[in-house]
Protein backbone atom coordinates (compact mmCIF):
# COMPACT_ATOMS: atom_id res chain seq x y z
CA UNK A 1 0.00 0.00 0.00
CA UNK A 2 1.31 3.45 -0.92
CA UNK A 3 1.54 5.88 1.98
CA UNK A 4 2.03 9.07 -0.02
CA UNK A 5 -0.43 10.35 -2.60
CA UNK A 6 -0.85 13.40 -4.77
CA UNK A 7 -4.29 14.93 -5.13
CA UNK A 8 -4.31 17.10 -8.24
CA UNK A 9 -6.62 18.79 -10.70
CA UNK A 10 -6.09 19.68 -14.36
CA UNK A 11 -8.04 22.34 -16.29
CA UNK A 12 -10.43 21.11 -18.97
CA UNK A 13 -9.87 23.33 -21.98
CA UNK A 14 -12.48 24.60 -24.39
CA UNK A 15 -13.61 22.08 -26.94
CA UNK A 16 -12.64 19.11 -24.80
CA UNK A 17 -14.10 17.20 -21.84
CA UNK A 18 -13.01 15.73 -18.53
CA UNK A 19 -13.41 12.24 -20.00
CA UNK A 20 -11.09 12.90 -22.94
CA UNK A 21 -8.56 14.60 -20.64
CA UNK A 22 -8.73 11.56 -18.34
CA UNK A 23 -8.02 9.26 -21.29
CA UNK A 24 -5.02 11.36 -22.34
CA UNK A 25 -3.67 11.33 -18.79
CA UNK A 26 -4.11 7.56 -18.52
CA UNK A 27 -2.32 7.06 -21.81
CA UNK A 28 0.58 9.34 -20.84
CA UNK A 29 1.03 7.72 -17.44
CA UNK A 30 0.90 4.19 -18.87
CA UNK A 31 3.53 5.04 -21.51
CA UNK A 32 5.93 7.21 -19.51
CA UNK A 33 5.38 6.20 -15.88
CA UNK A 34 3.61 2.86 -15.94
CA UNK A 35 4.37 2.10 -12.28
CA UNK A 36 2.37 5.12 -11.04
CA UNK A 37 -1.12 4.24 -9.75
CA UNK A 38 -3.74 6.67 -11.10
CA UNK A 39 -7.36 7.17 -10.00
CA UNK A 40 -10.22 9.59 -10.57
CA UNK A 41 -11.03 11.73 -7.55
CA UNK A 42 -14.73 12.35 -7.96
CA UNK A 43 -15.89 15.69 -6.58
CA UNK A 44 -19.54 16.77 -6.87
CA UNK A 45 -20.63 20.25 -7.92
CA UNK A 46 -20.21 22.14 -4.66
CA UNK A 47 -21.57 25.55 -3.83
CA UNK A 48 -19.11 28.11 -5.19
CA UNK A 49 -20.19 31.25 -3.33
CA UNK A 50 -18.37 34.51 -3.97
CA UNK A 51 -14.78 35.04 -5.06
CA UNK A 52 -14.06 36.84 -1.79
CA UNK A 53 -15.34 33.88 0.22
CA UNK A 54 -13.14 31.50 -1.83
CA UNK A 55 -10.07 33.69 -1.32
CA UNK A 56 -10.75 33.91 2.40
CA UNK A 57 -11.28 30.15 2.59
CA UNK A 58 -8.06 29.45 0.66
CA UNK A 59 -6.05 31.30 3.32
CA UNK A 60 -7.29 28.84 5.95
CA UNK A 61 -7.11 25.61 3.96
CA UNK A 62 -3.42 24.81 4.40
CA UNK A 63 -3.44 25.42 8.15
CA UNK A 64 -6.64 23.40 8.57
CA UNK A 65 -5.19 20.55 6.51
CA UNK A 66 -2.09 20.42 8.72
CA UNK A 67 -4.30 20.21 11.80
CA UNK A 68 -6.52 17.44 10.41
CA UNK A 69 -3.55 15.47 9.08
CA UNK A 70 -1.82 15.84 12.46
CA UNK A 71 -4.80 14.42 14.35
CA UNK A 72 -5.02 11.54 11.87
CA UNK A 73 -1.35 10.66 12.38
CA UNK A 74 -1.65 11.07 16.15
CA UNK A 75 -4.46 8.51 16.32
CA UNK A 76 -2.61 6.17 13.97
CA UNK A 77 0.52 6.29 16.15
CA UNK A 78 -1.62 5.63 19.22
CA UNK A 79 -3.11 2.58 17.51
CA UNK A 80 0.35 1.25 16.64
CA UNK A 81 1.55 1.71 20.22
CA UNK A 82 -1.53 0.04 21.73
CA UNK A 83 -1.32 -2.88 19.31
CA UNK A 84 2.36 -3.34 20.16
CA UNK A 85 1.75 -3.23 23.94
CA UNK A 86 -1.28 -5.52 23.67
CA UNK A 87 0.46 -8.02 21.43
CA UNK A 88 -2.32 -7.57 18.88
CA UNK A 89 -1.41 -8.42 15.31
CA UNK A 90 -1.45 -5.13 13.45
CA UNK A 91 -4.35 -5.00 11.03
CA UNK A 92 -5.09 -2.73 8.08
CA UNK A 93 -7.02 0.34 9.16
CA UNK A 94 -10.39 0.83 7.56
CA UNK A 95 -12.90 3.59 6.90
CA UNK A 96 -16.52 2.45 6.81
CA UNK A 97 -15.21 -1.10 6.35
CA UNK A 98 -12.98 -0.13 3.41
CA UNK A 99 -9.15 -0.10 3.57
CA UNK A 100 -7.78 3.41 4.01
CA UNK A 101 -6.03 3.56 0.64
CA UNK A 102 -9.12 2.26 -1.13
CA UNK A 103 -11.28 4.90 0.54
CA UNK A 104 -9.00 7.58 -0.89
CA UNK A 105 -8.65 6.11 -4.36
CA UNK A 106 -12.37 5.32 -4.66
CA UNK A 107 -13.63 8.38 -2.85
CA UNK A 108 -17.38 9.04 -2.90
CA UNK A 109 -18.82 12.24 -1.44
CA UNK A 110 -21.20 11.69 1.50
CA UNK A 111 -24.13 13.93 0.62
CA UNK A 112 -26.06 13.05 3.77
CA UNK A 113 -23.22 14.17 6.03
CA UNK A 114 -21.97 17.07 3.95
CA UNK A 115 -24.78 18.56 1.79
CA UNK A 116 -23.32 19.92 -1.43
CA UNK A 117 -25.51 23.02 -1.23
CA UNK A 118 -23.94 24.10 2.08
CA UNK A 119 -21.45 26.98 1.86
CA UNK A 120 -17.90 25.68 1.58
CA UNK A 121 -16.79 27.54 4.70
CA UNK A 122 -19.63 25.94 6.65
CA UNK A 123 -18.49 22.49 5.50
CA UNK A 124 -14.84 23.20 6.36
CA UNK A 125 -15.73 24.69 9.75
CA UNK A 126 -17.95 21.70 10.53
CA UNK A 127 -15.08 19.31 9.72
CA UNK A 128 -12.66 21.35 11.84
CA UNK A 129 -15.03 21.34 14.83
CA UNK A 130 -15.55 17.59 14.53
CA UNK A 131 -11.81 16.87 14.38
CA UNK A 132 -11.11 19.21 17.29
CA UNK A 133 -13.71 17.38 19.38
CA UNK A 134 -12.14 14.02 18.54
CA UNK A 135 -8.68 15.35 19.41
CA UNK A 136 -9.94 16.60 22.79
CA UNK A 137 -11.58 13.24 23.45
CA UNK A 138 -8.31 11.51 22.53
CA UNK A 139 -6.36 13.63 25.01
CA UNK A 140 -8.79 12.78 27.82
CA UNK A 141 -8.76 9.06 27.08
CA UNK A 142 -4.98 8.88 26.68
CA UNK A 143 -4.51 10.80 29.93
CA UNK A 144 -6.83 8.41 31.79
CA UNK A 145 -5.01 5.38 30.41
CA UNK A 146 -1.63 7.00 31.07
CA UNK A 147 -2.52 7.72 34.69
CA UNK A 148 -3.23 4.04 35.38
CA UNK A 149 -0.05 3.02 33.56
CA UNK A 150 1.91 5.53 35.62
CA UNK A 151 0.54 4.11 38.86
CA UNK A 152 1.44 0.58 37.77
CA UNK A 153 4.91 1.69 36.71
CA UNK A 154 5.45 3.28 40.11
CA UNK A 155 4.49 0.03 41.83
CA UNK A 156 6.64 -1.93 39.39
CA UNK A 157 9.66 0.26 40.10
CA UNK A 158 9.17 -0.24 43.82
CA UNK A 159 9.04 -3.99 43.33
CA UNK A 160 11.92 -4.13 40.86
CA UNK A 161 14.36 -1.66 42.41
CA UNK A 162 17.12 -2.39 44.86
CA UNK A 163 16.41 -3.25 48.50
CA UNK A 164 17.17 0.35 49.37
CA UNK A 165 13.98 1.57 47.64
CA UNK A 166 11.75 -1.35 46.69
CA UNK A 167 8.61 -2.49 48.46
CA UNK A 168 9.50 -5.03 51.14
CA UNK A 169 6.02 -6.36 51.81
CA UNK A 170 6.49 -9.50 49.70
CA UNK A 171 9.74 -10.39 51.46
CA UNK A 172 8.72 -10.04 55.09
CA UNK A 173 6.52 -12.64 56.77
CA UNK A 174 4.60 -12.18 60.02
CA UNK A 175 6.98 -14.51 61.89
CA UNK A 176 9.93 -12.31 60.92
CA UNK A 177 8.60 -9.37 62.94
CA UNK A 178 8.43 -9.15 66.73
CA UNK A 179 6.32 -6.36 68.14
CA UNK A 180 5.56 -6.35 71.88
CA UNK A 181 5.20 -3.77 74.59
CA UNK A 182 8.97 -3.51 74.98
CA UNK A 183 10.49 -5.13 71.89
CA UNK A 184 10.48 -4.18 68.19
CA UNK A 185 12.05 -5.55 65.03
CA UNK A 186 13.79 -3.27 62.56
CA UNK A 187 14.77 -4.02 58.97
CA UNK A 188 18.32 -3.15 57.96
CA UNK A 189 19.51 -2.77 54.36
CA UNK A 190 23.21 -3.64 54.31
CA UNK A 191 25.57 -3.26 51.33
CA UNK A 192 26.57 -6.71 50.09
CA UNK A 193 30.24 -6.09 50.81
CA UNK A 194 29.41 -5.08 54.43
CA UNK A 195 27.47 -8.16 55.52
CA UNK A 196 30.30 -9.49 57.68
CA UNK A 197 30.70 -6.07 59.24
CA UNK A 198 26.97 -6.00 60.04
CA UNK A 199 26.93 -9.45 61.61
CA UNK A 200 29.96 -8.65 63.75
CA UNK A 201 28.79 -5.24 64.92
CA UNK A 202 24.99 -4.96 65.09
CA UNK A 203 24.81 -6.33 68.64
CA UNK A 204 27.10 -3.57 69.92
CA UNK A 205 25.76 -0.58 67.98
CA UNK A 206 23.62 0.25 71.04
CA UNK A 207 23.11 -1.25 74.48
CA UNK A 208 19.69 -2.82 74.17
CA UNK A 209 19.97 -5.12 71.13
CA UNK A 210 18.78 -8.72 71.48
CA UNK A 211 21.83 -10.96 70.87
CA UNK A 212 21.76 -13.20 67.78
CA UNK A 213 18.45 -11.66 66.68
CA UNK A 214 19.56 -10.72 63.18
CA UNK A 215 18.40 -12.89 60.28
CA UNK A 216 18.95 -12.39 56.55
CA UNK A 217 15.64 -12.31 54.66
CA UNK A 218 16.71 -11.43 51.13
CA UNK A 219 19.67 -10.44 49.00
CA UNK A 220 20.09 -8.80 45.59
CA UNK A 221 23.12 -7.66 43.61
CA UNK A 222 23.73 -4.64 45.82
CA UNK A 223 22.23 -5.18 49.24
CA UNK A 224 21.13 -7.74 51.82
CA UNK A 225 18.06 -7.36 54.02
CA UNK A 226 18.47 -8.25 57.71
CA UNK A 227 16.17 -8.14 60.72
CA UNK A 228 17.32 -7.02 64.14
CA UNK A 229 15.32 -7.04 67.38
CA UNK A 230 15.88 -4.57 70.21
CA UNK A 231 14.12 -2.63 72.92
CA UNK A 232 11.61 -0.18 71.46
CA UNK A 233 12.99 2.72 73.48
CA UNK A 234 16.38 2.22 71.82
CA UNK A 235 15.10 2.18 68.20
CA UNK A 236 15.86 5.81 67.32
CA UNK A 237 19.36 5.58 68.76
CA UNK A 238 19.98 2.37 66.81
CA UNK A 239 18.90 4.06 63.56
CA UNK A 240 21.41 6.84 64.13
CA UNK A 241 24.27 4.48 64.93
CA UNK A 242 23.43 2.23 61.97
CA UNK A 243 23.39 5.19 59.59
CA UNK A 244 26.87 6.15 60.77
CA UNK A 245 28.05 2.71 59.64
CA UNK A 246 26.26 3.01 56.26
CA UNK A 247 23.50 0.61 57.29
CA UNK A 248 20.04 1.80 56.21
CA UNK A 249 17.07 1.11 58.50
CA UNK A 250 13.92 0.89 56.41
CA UNK A 251 10.62 2.05 57.86
CA UNK A 252 8.29 -0.93 57.77
CA UNK A 253 5.18 -1.97 59.64
CA UNK A 254 3.65 -5.33 58.88
CA UNK A 255 -0.13 -5.24 58.60
CA UNK A 256 -2.00 -8.13 57.02
CA UNK A 257 -4.92 -5.89 56.07
CA UNK A 258 -2.59 -3.41 54.42
CA UNK A 259 -0.86 -6.21 52.54
CA UNK A 260 -4.17 -7.54 51.26
CA UNK A 261 -5.30 -4.02 50.35
CA UNK A 262 -2.13 -3.46 48.30
CA UNK A 263 -2.62 -6.75 46.52
CA UNK A 264 -6.21 -5.89 45.65
CA UNK A 265 -5.17 -2.42 44.51
CA UNK A 266 -2.54 -3.90 42.20
CA UNK A 267 -5.02 -6.39 40.74
CA UNK A 268 -7.58 -3.62 40.17
CA UNK A 269 -5.01 -1.39 38.49
CA UNK A 270 -4.00 -4.22 36.16
CA UNK A 271 -7.64 -4.87 35.28
CA UNK A 272 -8.26 -1.16 34.76
CA UNK A 273 -5.22 -0.90 32.51
CA UNK A 274 -6.37 -3.81 30.37
CA UNK A 275 -9.91 -2.45 30.16
CA UNK A 276 -8.82 1.11 29.34
CA UNK A 277 -6.30 -0.11 26.79
CA UNK A 278 -8.88 -2.22 24.95
CA UNK A 279 -11.45 0.57 25.13
CA UNK A 280 -8.95 3.15 23.86
CA UNK A 281 -7.85 0.89 21.02
CA UNK A 282 -11.42 0.31 19.83
CA UNK A 283 -12.15 4.03 20.13
CA UNK A 284 -9.04 4.80 18.07
CA UNK A 285 -10.07 2.38 15.33
CA UNK A 286 -13.48 4.06 15.06
CA UNK A 287 -12.21 7.62 15.43
CA UNK A 288 -9.45 7.13 12.87
CA UNK A 289 -12.09 6.16 10.33
CA UNK A 290 -14.14 9.26 11.18
CA UNK A 291 -11.12 11.56 10.96
CA UNK A 292 -9.88 10.06 7.70
CA UNK A 293 -13.31 10.29 6.09
CA UNK A 294 -13.61 13.93 7.13
CA UNK A 295 -10.08 14.59 5.90
CA UNK A 296 -10.87 13.25 2.43
CA UNK A 297 -14.00 15.41 2.22
CA UNK A 298 -11.85 18.34 3.28
CA UNK A 299 -9.40 17.48 0.49
CA UNK A 300 -12.27 17.46 -1.98
CA UNK A 301 -13.33 20.94 -0.85
CA UNK A 302 -9.72 22.06 -1.09
CA UNK A 303 -9.28 20.78 -4.64
CA UNK A 304 -12.59 22.31 -5.68
CA UNK A 305 -12.01 25.77 -4.22
CA UNK A 306 -8.40 26.01 -5.38
CA UNK A 307 -9.35 24.83 -8.87
CA UNK A 308 -11.96 27.59 -9.12
CA UNK A 309 -9.40 30.17 -8.03
CA UNK A 310 -6.81 28.71 -10.39
CA UNK A 311 -8.89 28.00 -13.51
CA UNK A 312 -11.91 30.29 -13.07
CA UNK A 313 -15.64 29.77 -13.54
CA UNK A 314 -17.62 27.80 -14.43
CA UNK A 315 -15.97 24.80 -12.73
CA UNK A 316 -14.28 22.75 -15.46
CA UNK A 317 -11.46 20.53 -14.27
CA UNK A 318 -10.39 16.91 -13.84
CA UNK A 319 -9.41 15.87 -10.32
CA UNK A 320 -7.22 12.81 -9.82
CA UNK A 321 -5.20 10.88 -7.23
CA UNK A 322 -1.71 9.58 -8.06
CA UNK A 323 0.89 7.64 -6.09
CA UNK A 324 4.19 8.15 -7.91
CA UNK A 325 7.40 6.64 -6.59
CA UNK A 326 10.21 9.01 -5.71
CA UNK A 327 12.07 8.21 -8.91
CA UNK A 328 8.93 8.86 -10.99
CA UNK A 329 7.91 12.18 -9.45
CA UNK A 330 9.75 14.40 -11.93
CA UNK A 331 8.34 12.50 -14.90
CA UNK A 332 4.78 12.63 -13.51
CA UNK A 333 5.11 16.36 -12.84
CA UNK A 334 6.16 16.80 -16.45
CA UNK A 335 3.15 14.82 -17.69
CA UNK A 336 0.70 16.85 -15.60
CA UNK A 337 2.23 20.12 -16.74
CA UNK A 338 2.10 19.03 -20.35
CA UNK A 339 -1.66 18.55 -20.09
CA UNK A 340 -2.23 22.08 -18.74
CA UNK A 341 -2.99 23.77 -22.04
CA UNK A 342 -5.66 26.28 -21.02
CA UNK A 343 -4.97 30.00 -21.04
CA UNK A 344 -5.58 30.01 -17.30
CA UNK A 345 -2.53 27.83 -16.80
CA UNK A 346 -0.18 29.78 -19.05
CA UNK A 347 0.33 32.39 -16.34
CA UNK A 348 1.49 29.77 -13.86
CA UNK A 349 4.23 28.57 -16.21
CA UNK A 350 6.04 31.93 -16.11
CA UNK A 351 9.43 31.44 -14.47
CA UNK A 352 9.21 34.74 -12.59
CA UNK A 353 5.67 34.22 -11.35
CA UNK A 354 5.78 32.13 -8.20
CA UNK A 355 3.80 34.31 -5.83
CA UNK A 356 0.52 32.40 -6.20
CA UNK A 357 1.92 29.06 -7.23
CA UNK A 358 1.73 27.73 -3.72
CA UNK A 359 -2.04 27.66 -3.25
CA UNK A 360 -2.90 25.47 -0.29
CA UNK A 361 0.60 25.54 1.14
CA UNK A 362 2.59 23.79 -1.60
CA UNK A 363 6.05 25.29 -1.76
CA UNK A 364 6.55 24.53 -5.46
CA UNK A 365 4.72 26.41 -8.22
CA UNK A 366 2.85 24.23 -10.69
CA UNK A 367 0.42 25.22 -13.45
CA UNK A 368 -2.13 22.89 -11.88
CA UNK A 369 -3.58 22.34 -8.39
CA UNK A 370 -1.60 19.78 -6.44
CA UNK A 371 -0.99 18.83 -2.84
CA UNK A 372 0.30 15.78 -1.00
CA UNK A 373 -1.63 13.44 1.31
CA UNK A 374 0.60 11.50 3.70
CA UNK A 375 -1.20 8.54 5.20
CA UNK A 376 1.51 7.98 7.82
Amino acid sequence: MATRYWVASLPVGQGTSASSLWSRLQESISKQSFDTPLYRFNIPNLRVGTLDSLLSLSDDLSKANSFIEGVSHKIRRQIEELERVSGVVSSSLTVDGVPVDSYLTRFVWDEAKYPTMSPLKETVDGIHVQIARIEDDLKVRVAEYGNVRSQLNTISRKQAGSLAVRDLSNMVKPQDIITTEHLTTLLAVVPSYSQKDWLSSYETLTTFVVPRSSKKLHEDNEYALFTVTLFSRDADNFRTKARERSFQIRDFEYNSETQESRKQELEKLMQDQESLRNSLLQWCYTSYGEVFSSWMHFCAVRVFSESILRYGLPPSFLSVVLAPSLKSEKKVRSILEGLCTSSNSTYWKGEDEVGMGGFGGDSDAHPYVSFTVNLV
